[in-house]
């Protein structure tokens, strides 16, 4: 009992601890990107999203599955306290990134102008060839990064990361003023010598906390680590190539669909930023919470699994999907109820408010959705996870290029509800095969009418506050308003329990847990083997 509430503990505090870095991290980027937007207008932001685009294919190539291949394999190390297996892993999967990352920068450099002509738009082989030279730091960094998750030091890599949005906000800034008057190729150009400055560091930076912090134990490693390796990168990277070329060739046909729907390429390109590069960066703003779960529960799933320490998995996966889902459904009745606020504050656009509101219904889908994607990996399950996200991909550029010549943007807005719906659907349903894991439905229901009862509580009682929306600070108040009424309405019609909140609370206190209210829950915790 004592060993799995330290355990838990540890991914609450690791998970409290990256959330806040990332949090920091996403405000700040959303910060710049607002002062981005303003120099380059929604046309740029739509072009730079098709540079993002075809460079997320080359960072998939020059990645091929290193990262969670490095977590499972030195998580399985840590699992069997194998230091010099440890070292070993970490030198193999460095290698194998170093020669991966070479060879999408070459491929990337040299076929920048057949992607633009592909793209239809000639001024993104500049700030492709640019990006060339950021892949094999990018790899490199991946693989030292599932190191740092695998060993439970996500704290060192939030600091890079957080240090490295610094450099990269720093270095634009500065190319901005110098090339950003000369078009929006050059705009554009100047945004991809920053992101290239940043992974430098990035790169520089690990390398120099791995190097200190590597295990120095006696002994050598025998066992090669290069077969364990290529057993998981293999299938993860051929799945992981067809899913990104899919969705590349998906978001490259957004702009030409608009285009055949109607109006010229400014318009758009227009279009395309706002959803793109405005509307869900804003709803994906608090999924920070979310992604780090999804990351570190692999290493921890994989360390139960090698050491036999959970005797009910499904019982901890359901208790992680629970909480996730309050969540998820809390951002969703935020971003719905406040949509037109939070785009003309943050981008003084309203456009971007329209979009926020439609595609909020899906926050919570996209959401689970991610954590669901962590769950199935943390169990084995990486395989089945990129088959649904290869045919989620293709299904969704079926939608784009049928839908959006006819359809214009709400064309486009379906293919993403509906791809969105379809990955959740297949990656729930393998979870509940593979694991007896259940879904839930009934707290959705509960959670859904919690929104809407908590809207009818703040416009009853704060009403007045209610037309001062569109200022800061009234906004702000009435987000924690709803909030709070979001979670009482929960609580007290049993969508949450207090003896939950009570135990989230507990592990985050150092001190040994005194007999509370929630005994008789951390009685049915350790019994059944969970967290």
């Amino acid at each position: 009992g004592g060993e799995a509430r330290r355990r838990a503990r540890q991914l609450v505090l690791h998970t409290s601890a990256m959330t806040a870095a990332t949090l920091l991290m996403r405000t700040i980027a959303m910060v710049f990107q607002v002062y981005v937007a303003g120099r380059i207008g929604a046309a740029g932001i739509g072009l730079f999203q098709l540079v993002l685009s075809v460079y997320t294919l080359a960072t998939t190539l020059a990645q091929s599955g290193i990262r969670l291949a490095a977590t499972r394999l030195v998580a399985e190390q840590v699992g069997r306290r194998d230091e010099p297996a440890i070292r070993r892993a970490v030198r193999c999967a460095v290698g194998y990134s170093a020669v991966f990352g070479t060879a999408a920068m070459l491929l990337l450099y040299f076929m920048a102008p057949a992607a633009a002509g592909w793209a239809g738009d000639e001024r993104i082989v500049l700030s492709l060839r640019v990006l060339a030279f950021a892949l094999p730091f990018v790899a490199c960094s991946s693989a030292m990064g599932g190191y740092f998750i695998a060993m439970h030091q996500s704290v060192k890599m939030s600091v890079v990361q957080l240090t490295e949005q610094l450099v990269r906000i720093g270095c634009t800034v500065l190319a901005l003023m110098r090339l950003g008057g000369y078009g929006l190729e050059y705009a554009c150009g100047a945004l991809t010598l920053g992101m290239l400055a940043s992974e430098i560091y990035s790169f520089i930076a690990l390398l120099l906390l791995l190097i200190a912090g590597l295990p120095r134990a006696p002994g050598r490693c025998r066992r090669s680590m290069l077969l364990p390796l290529l057993r998981i990168t293999v299938p993860l990277s051929l799945s992981s190539y067809a899913r990104s070329a899919l969705s590349t060739a998906q978001h490259l046909l957004v702009p030409r669909g608009l285009r055949l729907f109607g109006g010229g390429t400014e318009a758009a390109l227009a279009a395309y930023g706002v959803i793109q590069g405005m509307s869900l960066p804003v709803l994906l703003f608090p999924a920070a919470l979310i992604i780090v779960i999804a990351d570190l529960i692999v290493p921890e799933l994989t360390e139960a699994q090698v050491q036999g320490r959970l005797k009910n998995l499904s019982y901890m996966l359901e208790r992680l999907y629970r909480l996730g889902l309050m969540f998820a459904m809390a951002v969703g009745g935020v971003c719905f109820f406040f949509a037109q606020p939070l785009g003309e504050l943050i981008y003084h656009e309203s456009a971007a408010g329209r979009y926020i509101r439609m595609l909020a219904p899906l926050v919570p889908v996209m959401y689970m959705d991610t954590l669901v994607d962590g769950m199935l990996k943390g169990v084995g399950e990486y395989r089945a996870n990129m088959r649904y996200n290869i045919f989620d991909a293709a299904a969704g550029l079926v939608l784009v290029w049928l839908l959006i010549p006819r359809y214009g943007v709400g064309g486009y807005l379906f293919s993403i509800a509906a791809t969105e719906l379809l990955n959740f659907t297949l990656s729930a349903a393998r979870l509940v095969r593979v694991n007896g894991f259940r879904l839930q439905l009934p707290q959705w229901v509960l959670s859904a009418a919690s929104l809407a009862g908590s809207w009818l509580l703040l416009r009853t009682f704060f009403g007045a506050l209610l037309s001062h929306q569109y200022e800061a600070l009234p906004l702000v108040l009435l987000v924690l308003l709803y909030l709070a009424c979001f979670t009482g309405v929960l609580l007290l019609i049993g969508g949450l329990k207090k003896e939950e909140v009570l135990w989230l609370l507990s592990l985050l206190k150092r001190d040994k847990i005194h007999k509370s209210s929630n005994e008789e829950f951390v009685r049915k915790t350790e019994k059944t083997g969970g967290f």
